[in-house]
């Protein structure tokens, strides 16, 4: 009969600790507590409380035994078995505090340990009821315990403020550590969630560069027979007498080949194999980010410098296409009329602003966007109350930070309204990126093109 908070189905979801992590920890404890019953034998009460308590980190350490026999070391808990876990280690630690001096033995600390690995990886439900069970086991032992060991015939009592500054201490301690262990814990897995779903929007960005490689090599290699086709079609309808019935569907023929053709014209437009990363204007770049975004109310202008030197020219990166996206998105829907979209350089920077004319960013969260999972209740979506910059705006920074920008975010002065987001690179990392980001792409293409050219030739 399988145990339902110790199941390890391979159909169940992942559980959030490795059994043996456990076990390994929980042996620590055994030796441990088995040497401390063994120094303090000749000072304890009766010989009857030294072989309890013997019997007591024995039935503990068979415990681990069982856990070890029953279920694979690799195996996976839920959330209830973790609990159920660290619940069966603060009972443990209970009973041998009752046999040894109850909250007089300094060893009462030791409760803090099982709360505080709960508020690291589980929820907040079992840790509190954790630290319930905890706190109420310190206190039953300030009540009933039997004394502490002590050397000799003398008995050692600790004047009972002291023992309750001490319970006190010890609940406090496992409330602050607990809400502290988990916020920081909670952080570290939604910045971990966050990085990966950067990765996964930088990973199909560049499968759709790839996918418009391949549609441009489609047209080029579907373009000859294509040709052929409209050629034999013209020349049968020429051929054909005009009361022929044949003549319609030649026609109708040839006209669709001609329309797919112009579709293959269309993709031809795409990068080829091997040039996932073709080199752009700036101002091709930035109407690449904002045309998908045109058919929305607000109106979209792209403002252009009349000067500042020769237009700055770099790669089709997806983490820059992406991350002005989701920028440019947002000032769309967030706008009452209108978003600007200026872009300036000189010989050794490049910027890009986005500024649009609505309610402009929260002032209560101006310093943590950019920041995985930020929300307000003031938020700047028209019939939205929630501002929709939580992971997506944390992805675009993240994205485009990678590509050598630098963000700054700021809201227009009063009387004016609107927010304004200032992308900075400089001109050589914006020309020229990283070659561990793009270098070894456009390093494959070379063989790949000489081979094309040799093929041709």
């Amino acid at each position: 009969m399988t145990t339902p908070a110790l199941s390890t189905t391979e159909d169940e979801p992942s559980r959030p600790v490795r059994l043996d992590t456990l076990v390994r920890l929980r042996w620590i404890a055994v030796f441990g507590q088995l040497a401390a019953v063994l120094i303090v034998h000749d000072s304890l009460v009766s010989e009857a409380l030294f072989w309890v308590a013997l019997a007591v980190v024995t039935l503990y350490g068979s415990l681990n035994v069982y856990l070890l026999w029953r279920f694979h070391g690799d195996a996976r808990l839920e959330a209830n078995g973790v609990a159920l876990l660290l619940g069966v280690d603060i009972a443990e630690l209970a009973i041998l505090l009752f046999l040894t001096g109850g909250m007089q033995n300094p060893f009462a600390l030791l409760f803090i340990g099982p709360v505080l690995i709960s508020a690291s990886i589980l929820p907040s439900r079992l840790t509190l009821m954790l630290g319930l069970l905890a706190i109420a086991s310190a206190t039953v032992l300030m009540f009933a315990y039997f004394p502490l060991p002590w050397p000799g015939d003398g008995s050692f009592e600790l004047p009972w403020i002291y023992v309750f500054g001490v319970w006190l201490a010890l609940a406090l301690a496992i409330g602050y550590i607990s809400v502290y262990a988990g916020q920081i814990a909670e952080e570290s897995r939604k910045l971990t969630q966050a990085l990966a779903a950067t990765e996964l929007v930088l990973a199909r960005e560049q499968h759709l560069s790839q996918l418009d490689g391949l549609a441009a090599a489609a047209a080029h290699e579907l373009g000859t027979p294509l040709a052929t086709i409209l050629l034999v079609a013209k020349e049968l309808e020429n051929d054909l007498d005009p009361a022929s019935p044949m003549l319609e569907d030649i026609r109708l023929l040839r006209q669709q080949a001609q329309r797919c053709r112009e579709i293959l014209s269309k993709l031809s437009e795409f990068p080829a194999p091997g040039e996932m990363f073709v080199r752009m204007p700036i101002a091709a770049l930035v109407e690449d980010v904002v045309a998908p975004h045109r058919t929305g109310e607000a109106v979209i202008d792209v403002v252009m410098p009349s000067e500042g030197g020769p237009e700055p020219i770099g790669v089709r990166n997806p983490a820059i296409l992406y991350g002005l996206g989701n920028l440019v998105e947002n000032a769309a829907d967030f706008a009452r009329e209108r978003v600007e979209v200026a872009v300036s350089w000189n010989a050794d920077s490049v910027w890009i602003m986005i500024s649009d004319d609505g309610p402009g960013f929260p002032p209560e969260i101006m310093d943590r966007l950019g920041k995985p999972y930020v929300t307000s209740r003031r938020g700047r979506r028209k019939g939205e109350d929630s501002p929709g910059l939580g992971l997506g705006f944390f992805i675009a920074k993240t994205l485009l930070e990678r590509s050598g920008g630098r963000l700054t975010l700021q809201n227009r002065r009063f009387p004016q309204r609107g927010a304004i987001v200032r992308i900075r690179w400089s001109r050589e990392e914006f020309e020229h990126p990283a070659e561990t980001l793009w270098g070894s792409a456009e390093q494959e293409s070379e063989p790949d093109e000489a081979a094309a050219s040799a093929g041709r030739a």
